[in-house]
């Protein structure tokens, strides 16, 4: 059982509706049709609150989940509907689908000419590898610069403060990879 039939089949047992459960949990009506219907799994601040509407621990909401021994997943360019914008001039797109059953998070990055992305820093343990395919990047890991061209790549570890720039007359756009996945 994945984790959108289950989250639907604890619903119906409640005898809520989806909107009932998008208002009690907070998680938006859309998101939560999709992850019902496979279309995303969600993220773990979601299944947390969902299962809070439903009166539940995070452990019964996992309980009956099985995750699939499919390790191959397609996906054509049409099927990819996770575009997140980090601002006017920056951009990322996940590249597979159910990434928090995956080790590794796979994204494309797209910076404007004079963007950037917002600083992060994830949870210890994970690391991030980015390969530029298209323009330039400066990579500011702990307040250390890295120039980055076409070809080139780069492996860090993800908990050290980190962000990218665009400081070149073209769009920047690079892969990264991030593991364990996070959102």
């Amino acid at each position: 059982m994945q984790i959108g039939k289950q989250i639907k089949d604890l619903r119906k047992a409640k005898g809520l509706t989806l909107q009932e459960l998008s208002k009690a949990s907070g998680v938006a009506l859309a998101s939560l049709s999709r992850i019902e219907n496979g279309r995303m799994t969600g993220t773990l601040e979601s299944h947390m609150n969902i299962a809070k509407a439903l009166g539940i621990s995070l452990a019964q909401l996992y309980s009956n989940i099985i995750m699939e021994d499919k390790n191959i997943d397609l996906q054509s360019k049409k099927e990819r509907s996770d575009v997140f914008v980090h601002s006017d001039k920056s951009s990322y797109e996940i590249l597979t689908s159910k990434v928090l059953s995956k080790k590794m998070m796979p994204i494309m990055l797209k910076i404007e000419v004079g963007g950037k992305t917002p600083q992060e820093e994830t949870r210890p343990g994970t690391e991030k590898f980015i390969y530029i395919i298209k323009g330039r990047i400066e990579a500011v890991i702990s307040e250390k610069s890295y120039e980055l061209g076409e070809r080139d790549s780069l492996y860090f570890d993800a908990s050290l403060p980190h962000f990218y720039k665009n400081k070149t007359k073209t769009l920047a756009q690079f892969i990264c990879v991030i593991s364990p996945p996070a959102l």
